[in-house]
């Protein structure tokens, strides 16, 4: 026999002062409870099932006593039912043989008289149903949604809702009892019946059509519990049945949602809704809140959008840390319908920067950048560059992107954009990412006017702080670049920028640099470029001597990078004849828009001739006629080599030399770094901001060594995924301009060596689960011997991990044969992540 009663029990394992004590009585207790089901004592098994739910709860196993829960299930005495009932649904799950047996119980006790008995029944099968369970028990909930016991149409509707869940293709078995169902008049029918309805909704979009039937009835119910007086059975601080209330809207939602005419039979109880709630309680504001959402989903009218914003921003104001998190939530999602109202509570949502909550400040920082435009980008900028000083670091980042990607958009001129970017790069000149300091560069240089202006700004800021890198970087080219207009100094609108600057400072406030304890690799191949691009901006003798000896000092620099350009630098000083034309300023770069095809289609003539394997010549210059492409292409060299077209008459020939080493040669030393193999054109360098450095051979008035901001006409990097059989295939990836975590990759099929027509060709491509994959139709699926075809791979990397593509490659060839063949890639620099 069992040593103790319920009470008796509870109380002896909470006098247990360890946990040995507390398990040494369960398996006491759960040994005599074992006995006594194996003795089949009936006048203890009500007893011994209370206890071993007691049990079950406390994390002890209970497994045993689930068959002695259908045998109370199968008493007569309703308290013994009760028990059963609540052991099945604590001991059993929809996965266990054993509940097959609990069918037959389920099917009599729903045909019973006892209403409360029904209730366990469906109660049970809500909670437990399996698939088959519900298949078979479906016509007696059916049933059960018709009768006029209304506790049992309550329960019959939550039961319908599991059924539905489980086996979704029953669903029609309810739609015409779910729709009388909105006719009753009892709230908890009425509730339970729009939960119903709203699973029904969502699992199956056909439904809609039916219930937008019933929205005026809907509308109806919704207007009695606003306009209803006192009630006591459904008052809840003031307000009638809330849950109801929020139910309906909800329902209201999704059926307005696409529709105009039943959009248009809520707007007047939507506005009587929101007017007359009241909003000093959590009840009142979870009402207004659905209604709002409801608002802002359905066709509403714009007068209506305007008051739910409004609501929005009376939450604002609220004490309640969850109440603000949620109306900022919602603006930043309803911001895009209703812009202008939104920004009347523009001033309410810079307040909340200053919140103490970090999760308020993030959805305020969110909104606040949504609200940005043509009028308000100077109130903005100056509020948001107040809270980038006082910033976590995880905002900084983020921050600084969209600070700065808002002046390029919205900015009233370009001295204010750039004002309002340096004083990003003063504040979190660690957190600046590598696409916006090229921009700024850009900028800078498309800016000729501002040139003095600029330079004496950054060459202030940089003297006063070094700790920045992207203020360093951003500086030091600016520097290198403008330095002879930096010495001249002079005042920019009666201003004075900075005090008179003379050559050794410059070179003083370089060393400093390299000096410094922020300095690393790229700051020094910063530096270093624009020592020697100083040698020909400065005039002083003894300075220009001063940065050769500089530049000497790191030929034995441990850094192979630091090494070759220190050498590259030294070597250049031997050929003053054209060290001053290599070194001179370089163009005004090109704006995005402004890209023109004759320059790219010299790039791609440039490139096919660097090629030495001849892969990367492009459609486009093969349509050109053979004697113009060759006359044109000598004038491409010679412009680009400084010679006329007898000088580069040679280069034409199949025995060429690689012009690569033409322009190593300038420096006494043969090609310093080996192409890696899987690369078709230039090897990335690891300074961060190397796609603003170009080389270049011109005669008398271009740039060698310049250091300049990126352009749409620098072809990107190529990088081949596969070469078999005479197929190859080539991928160029450049980082989408609106959306950093988007890759777009360029894919080129290059028919080398196939000897025949490659035909039907089918690429396919996979990427892991983290990052998302979208493909565009490739120009042709047929490519002759030596033509190219062309596709473009969209890939989503929202976490910035490696780019890794499975690829599937098949085709035919006119000779007959048929290639399948799988390729894994994953080579892309980190740049592109």
């Amino acid at each position: 026999m069992p040593y103790y009663r319920l009470k008796d029990l509870i109380k002896a394992i909470r006098a247990c002062k360890t946990a040995a004590d507390e398990r040494a009585v369960i398996q006491k207790e759960s040994a005599a409870i074992r006995t006594s089901f194996k003795e089949e004592n009936n006048d203890a098994r009500h007893s011994n099932v209370a206890k071993l739910l007691y049990i079950h709860m406390l994390g002890y196993p209970a497994h045993f006593g689930q068959i002695e829960c259908l045998k109370l299930v199968a008493s007569n005495r309703f308290a013994d039912k009760r028990l059963g009932y609540l052991g099945i649904m604590l001991l059993l799950d929809e996965n266990q043989e054993v509940l097959t047996l609990v069918t037959n119980s389920l099917k009599n006790d729903m045909n019973h008289s006892n209403m409360y008995i029904v209730g366990l029944a469906l109660c049970t099968l809500g909670n437990i149903s399996s698939p088959e369970m519900a298949r078979d028990l479906c016509a007696e909930v059916e049933k059960l949604l018709g009768s006029s016991n209304v506790y049992i149409r309550k329960k019959a509707a939550l039961c319908a809702m599991r059924i539905i869940r489980k086996v979704p293709e029953l669903q029609e078995n309810f739609l015409s009892k779910a729709k009388s169902l909105l006719s009753d008049r009892n709230h908890g029918v009425l509730l339970t019946a729009t939960t119903l309805i709203t699973e029904m909704c969502h699992r199956n979009p056909d439904t809609l059509v039916t219930f937008r039937k019933a929205v005026p009835l809907l509308v109806r119910h919704l207007k009695s519990l606003v306009s209803a007086g006192f009630s006591p059975e459904h008052d809840v601080t003031g307000v009638t049945d809330p849950f109801l209330q929020v139910k309906i809207l909800r329902l209201m939602r999704i059926l307005g949602k696409g529709d105009a005419e039943a959009s248009e039979a809520m707007n007047d109880i939507l506005a009587q809704v929101a007017t007359n709630t009241e909003s000093s309680k959590n009840v009142g504001n979870s009402i207004l809140y659905e209604t709002v959402l409801t608002i802002m989903e359905i066709q509403s009218e714009s007068g209506l959008r305007v008051l739910a914003i409004n609501i929005l921003g009376k939450f604002l104001t609220n004490r309640d840390n969850n109440i603000r998190y949620v109306a900022l939530t919602t603006l930043n999602k309803t911001v895009s319908i209703d812009t202008n109202a939104v920004q009347r509570h523009r001033n309410i949502i810079l307040d909340c920067l200053r919140d103490g909550d970090i999760s308020i400040r993030r959805r305020a920082l969110e909104l606040s950048f949504a609200l940005i435009n043509e009028t308000n980008v100077r109130v903005l900028t100056r509020e948001l560059l107040a809270f980038l000083e006082v910033a976590d670091n995880e905002f900084k980042q983020g921050m600084t992107t969209k600070i700065c990607l808002a002046a390029d958009r919205f900015a009233p001129n370009k001295r204010w954009h750039i004002d309002t970017v340096l004083r990003v790069l003063k504040l979190a000149g660690n957190y600046v990412r590598e696409e916006i300091l090229s921009n700024f560069i850009r900028l800078i240089a498309q800016t000729k006017d501002l040139n003095a202006y600029t330079v004496q700004k950054l060459y202030a800021a940089l003297k006063a702080d070094i700790s920045q890198e992207s203020l360093t970087l951003a500086s030091v080219w600016v520097i290198g670049e403008y330095g002879d207009i930096l010495i001249k100094g002079g005042s920019f609108e009666e201003e004075e920028l900075v005090k008179e600057v003379t050559e050794p400072d410059v070179v003083d406030l370089f060393e400093s640099i390299l000096a410094g304890p922020y300095a690393n690799q790229v700051t020094r191949e910063y530096v270093l470029t624009a020592l020697m691009k100083l040698t020909s901006r400065f005039t002083s003798t003894p300075v220009i001597q001063r940065i050769q000896a500089i530049l000497e000092r790191y030929n034995t620099s441990i850094e192979v990078e630091i090494q070759q350009r220190a050498i590259e630098y030294t070597n250049l000083f031997k050929f003053d004849n054209i060290r001053p034309a290599v070194l001179e300023r370089i163009p005004i770069p090109e704006s995005k828009e402004e890209t023109s095809r004759p320059i790219i289609q010299s790039l791609l003539t440039l490139q096919s001739l660097l090629d030495l394997d001849g892969d990367s010549i492009a459609t486009d210059v093969k349509k050109v006629n053979a004697s113009e492409n060759s006359q044109n292409t000598v004038d491409i060299l010679a412009t680009i080599f400084g010679s006329g077209p007898s000088d580069t008459t040679d280069n034409l020939t199949p025995s060429r030399s690689n012009p690569k080493d033409d322009i190593m040669s300038l420096f006494n030393t043969g090609p310093t770094t080996t192409t890696s193999p899987n690369l078709i054109e230039n090897t990335p360098s690891a300074n961060p901001l190397d796609d603003l450095i170009t080389t270049s051979l011109p005669s008398t008035n271009e740039n060698l060594l310049a250091i300049s901001p990126p352009t749409e006409t620098n072809a990107p990097e190529q990088f081949v995924a596969y070469n078999k059989n005479g197929f190859k295939i080539g991928l160029s990836p450049f980082k989408d301009q609106n959306n950093p975590n988007i890759l777009n990759i360029n894919v080129t099929f290059h028919n080398v060596g196939v000897g025949s027509d490659v035909q039907n060709l089918l690429f396919q491509a996979a990427v892991p689960k983290t990052q998302r994959l979208q493909m565009q139709p490739p120009s042709s699926t047929t490519i002759a011997p030596g033509a190219i075809v062309t596709q473009t791979i969209r890939v989503a990397n929202p976490q910035r991990v490696n780019v890794r593509l499975k690829l599937r490659i098949v085709y035919d060839t006119s000779a007959g044969g048929k290639v399948d063949d799988i390729a894994e890639f994953s080579g892309f620099p980190q740049d592109f992540w």
